[in-house]
């Protein structure tokens, strides 16, 4: 008994050791950055526009409705009664969790530019400064670009926190709550904040400047990031108890259709609102974002018709949303021909992938976080640099670009964000579960996370 005592006390403290020395070697690699800011040349001194800002903040309270209620009723439909409520305190929590996280360190680490030079592959490519920690430097006063800066790092958070619980879907009525909290935590500063910070910084920035990845608004940052975290989730949280002999249906489709109804309405914050402006790109955004959704909502439909006899709502949901994740990183370039093609390719692939390819492979991603977010983002990404072309409709090339040479500064985006989130996902979720473990007891699974983690109950039956 006391050598098991001694041997889960050298455990945690191995595994605080660790975190504590990961945690600094983060930190002290934001310090070249803040100690490397240089003045720049003066430039013309951005004014504000009323009518980008009210955009904006519209925008803002779209995405952050895509989280609560949005995804917390589509997860919450799609999970078994005893599980409903975890779901969406999960979906509560983070949004809570992530905020104070944000104001913190994740938004200095995620659009800090001190240290980055335009055309330079620099430590700043890779992750921001800390010099605008706890928001050093915003007021009321202080714009990016056009709108007040609080409005657009607020925009921002509203990202940084439906990215982790799109996550949350792989591993739901398994995972504890408390290790579903700080993997979160330690996921949004290490995986997420970093990997923003590559897509969307301006010049100097890895994926956008010295690559030349076009990710309008987060194919790449929330979608494939999260979609391959969720796959390593699903597979080291292991599968829940009956899966693939027990029939697991999910406990109210209403609820996932409401909650699918509002995150299609609030994409269009999320892709419209990534110009950060009200101008034509933004209108051309809402066009293709709605243009894709509906291709790939009536693909997945009419594929489950035929091969199944009856079209199902559960399928035009997620098809809907496939369509949704997959016109994201094109939203800003394509035209309406692209999203067509974006909308019924991702429409058919992402249902080969929720289905037939995870019905192989045996992995139990609970709510096909993988196979629509993961592989819905990576079909995005890569049509994006196909559907940017004008002869499809789209902005356009850039001037010496050819269409394989997009395609491979896609691809190029896609591979690096795969080994970033799939690496560091899996050694985070390892620390995790010596700390605290990944997965509740077997019988309280049985039983149901939402008496075992909260002593609550969904429904009063």
């Amino acid at each position: 008994m006391q050598q098991r005592c001694a041997s889960q006390f050298t455990r945690k403290r191995i595994s605080y050791t660790i975190i504590g020395v990961l945690v600094l070697i983060f930190l002290l690699a934001g310090l070249p950055n803040l100690l490397l800011a240089q003045e720049t040349a003066a430039e013309a001194t951005p004014e504000l526009n009323s009518g980008d800002t009210a955009w904006m903040i519209t925008a803002t309270a779209l995405v952050l409705f895509m989280t609560i209620p949005g995804l917390a009723l589509f997860y919450g439909g799609l999970v078994r009664v005893q599980n409903v409520l975890s779901v969406l305190m999960q979906c509560f929590v983070l949004t809570g969790i992530i905020t104070i996280l944000w104001v913190i360190c994740g938004y200095s680490l995620a659009f800090s530019t001190a240290g980055m030079e335009a055309g330079k592959l620099t430590l700043g490519s890779f992750v921001g400064g800390l010099d605008k920690i706890f928001l050093s430097g915003v007021n009321v006063d202080s714009l990016s670009g056009t709108i007040p800066e609080t409005v657009f790092l607020t925009f921002q958070l509203t990202f940084a926190i439906i990215t982790p619980a799109l996550i949350a879907g792989a591993f739901a009525e398994r995972m504890k709550f408390s290790a579903m909290l700080i993997f979160s935590i330690l996921w949004s500063v290490i995986v997420y904040a970093p990997l923003c910070h590559m897509a969307w910084s301006g010049d100097g920035s890895l994926f956008g400047d010295i690559i030349g990845a076009l990710d309008f608004a987060g194919g790449t940052v929330v979608h494939i990031n999260a979609g391959i975290a969720a796959l390593v989730a699903a597979i080291l949280v292991g599968k829940r108890i009956g899966y693939q002999t027990t029939a697991m249906p999910p406990h109210s489709l209403t609820l996932t259709v409401v909650g699918a109804s509002m995150l299609w309405v609030g994409w269009f914050g999320f892709n419209a609102g990534s110009e950060l402006a009200a101008d034509g790109t933004a209108g051309m955004a809402l066009l293709v974002t709605q243009v894709s959704t509906a291709t790939a909502a009536i693909t997945w439909m009419f594929i489950e018709w035929i091969k199944h006899g009856k079209p199902s709502v559960l399928g035009i949901v997620t098809g809907a949303v496939a369509g949704l994740v997959a016109i994201t990183p094109a939203s800003g370039t394509a035209g309406p021909m692209g999203a067509l093609i974006i909308g019924f390719l991702s429409g058919a692939i992402c249902f080969w992938g929720a289905t037939s390819l995870k019905t192989k492979l045996g992995y139990d991603d609970s709510l096909d976080a993988f196979g629509v977010h993961g592989i819905g983002g990576i079909v995005g990404a890569l049509l994006t640099g196909v559907c940017v072309d004008a002869a499809l409709g789209g902005a356009g090339l850039a001037d010496g670009v050819s269409m394989v040479q997009q395609v491979w500064a896609q691809l190029l985006s896609i591979i690096i964000t795969v080994l970033w989130s799939g690496v560091l996902s899996f050694i985070i979720l390892k620390i995790v579960d010596a700390i605290v473990g990944l997965r509740v007891e077997g019988d309280d699974e049985m039983m149901g996370l939402d008496l075992s983690q909260h002593n609550e109950r969904g429904y009063n039956l």
